[in-house]
């Protein structure tokens, strides 16, 4: 019997829900409004177990989308993600946000041999959270936090046609001039993740449940204001 996997998407401003029978998506429930993951991310898993005739007992597993990304989007995501594996027994599968970004591009590139993809999240100002991936979806490089500038990946666009992705893409192209680079523009969604997510299913590549914590990358600092004379923590 296929296995059917319930895939969560929290880790940018989207809030995106899936349901997987084998290798085809069955139902999905997406929105693209910052902050809302704690208002609809429970009601669009019932909506898709319901839209895919799936009860929540039925699962194989869920994946989830493990960041780099938002500290909050992130962190809901984790909790419900885990509640649901240890409540029901079953594994966590966990997915790269930036590999899912370029899972989402795949299908836009061009044939030929030097093909990099280069998602990126926005780590706000002129930072964004970035690593490079090969034509078929696979980490060439580390994730690292990149200041964009003229120089962003200068050289390795000289020997290679790179793809731009993900929502820190937007604000990078005014800096990157080279006829090398190609600019992407599509929706992270749960969906995105199925492919490698079947990958890891197979091989029993799982995130133990007790001790799993999202990739936040950096850690979450809080914020200090004054109003009125008192000190509030934000």
């Amino acid at each position: 019997m296929s296995q059917k996997l319930l895939l969560l998407e929290s880790a940018t401003e989207v809030c995106s829900v899936a349901l997987s029978k084998g290798s085809e998506i069955i139902a999905d429930r997406c929105l693209e409004k910052g902050n809302s993951h704690t208002e609809h991310l429970f009601p669009f898993i019932e909506r898709v177990l319901l839209e895919g005739n799936c009860s929540i007992s039925e699962l194989s597993g869920v994946v989830l989308s493990i960041g780099p990304g938002s500290y909050t989007g992130l962190r809901i995501g984790a909790s419900t993600a885990k509640g649901i594996c240890y409540a029901l027994n079953i594994p966590l599968i966990g997915i790269s946000t930036l590999q899912s970004i370029v899972f989402g591009a795949l299908d836009q590139q061009n044939e030929g041999q030097n093909i990099l993809f280069c998602p990126m999240i926005d780590a706000r100002r002129m930072e964004v959270f970035t690593a490079l991936f090969n034509k078929n979806g696979e980490p060439i490089t580390q994730v690292e936090s990149k200041i964009i500038d003229k120089d962003f990946f200068c050289r390795e666009l000289e020997n290679n046609i790179i793809y731009f992705c993900g929502n820190g893409m937007i604000k990078c192209k005014s800096f990157i001039q080279h006829p090398n680079a190609y600019f992407i523009e599509s929706t992270l969604v749960a969906q995105n993740m199925l492919h490698p997510a079947l990958s890891k299913f197979e091989s029993k590549q799982f995130e133990d449940v007790a001790y799993f914590e999202p990739f936040y990358f950096k850690e979450y600092i809080a914020k200090k204001s004054i109003m009125k004379g008192l000190q509030v923590i934000r």
